[in-house]
Formats: C-alpha cells, structure tokens, sequence
C-alpha cells in the first residue's frame, strides 16, 4: 500500500513545523495508523540546517508527550513537490514561498495547516520564535486542532 506523505513546513524548521511533525507522528500512532504515513518537515530557509528543534519548542511539547529531539531541521527541496503529497505550511509567507517554487502540476499539494481546523479563526500558526514560552504552548494547540482536522479531512476522502 503506497503511503501518504506529509511534509509540514515552516521557515527555519525549529520550531513550527518540526512541532507539527511530532504532534501529527504522536496523533497517528494513537490511531494506530502511523505505517500508513511517511512524515517530515523542513523550512523554506536554510537558517538551521542540521540542527534540532527549539529547546523550548521540545520542553513544551515533551510536557504533551511529544518528543521532538531526534528531529533535525532541513530546507525544502525542488524534490519534496514531486515527492509528497501534502506540503502544509504555517503561515503566508512560506505558503507564498512554496507556490512560488513549486511546478504547477504539483501546487495542488500545497494548503495551510489552519485550513484543516477553521474554528480556530485564524489561517497562520504564529512563530513563536521571539516570544515567550505562551507562543509555543500556542502553537501546539493550533497545530494539535490542525492536525485532528487533517486526520478526519483524509478519512472523509476516504484516503485512510
């Protein structure tokens, strides 16, 4: 069975999107789906290429049972496109950032995590980055909203 590929998708790949990839990897293994999946993140910048998360973004979410140590920040790559099916990305600037260098044929793949949780009423995942320890415990329960929607959006298409 051919898996879903998911790759969330923030600038640097420290904070926002690698706490996507945990809380989704996290949220699939409960369900027991998690070898129906591959899942990764990256950023549109190569800031910190090689290195692991925010130390605040692992405190806040190892305090949710999510571990976040062994993941290691990587750029986006002309082709991570071809090569998943979804691109989630966490706000404007990096969905812009993907449209533009994505080929046509494979824009569809692109969309906002916060698409997939609209109650929330907002469309960007905030970067928690210069902020105090509230902005990653915000980002988490945006991400963790997200993620749920994402989940039940596939299993509506029939997908899972």
């Amino acid at each position: 069975m051919k898996k879903i590929k998911v790759l969330f998708v923030c600038m640097g790949n420290i904070c926002r999107s690698p706490t996507a990839e945990g809380v989704f990897t996290k949220l699939i293994e409960e369900e027991g789906l998690r070898h129906l999946f591959e899942i990764d993140s990256a950023g549109t910048h190569a800031y910190h290429v090689g290195e692991q998360p925010d130390l605040r973004a692992q405190k806040a979410a190892r305090e949710r049972g999510i571990e976040l140590q062994h993941l290691q920040a990587r750029k986006v790559i002309y082709g991570d496109f071809e090569g998943y099916d979804y691109l989630l990305a966490m706000d404007d600037d990096n969905y812009s950032i993907l449209l533009e260098a994505c080929p046509e044929v494979h824009r569809d793949k692109i969309s906002y995590l916060l698409d997939h949780a609209p109650h929330v009423g907002t469309r960007e995942v905030p970067d928690p980055y210069y902020g105090g320890r509230y902005g990653f415990e915000r980002v988490l329960d945006l991400v963790e909203e997200a993620a749920a929607g994402f989940l039940n959006r596939l299993r509506e298409k029939g997908e899972i």
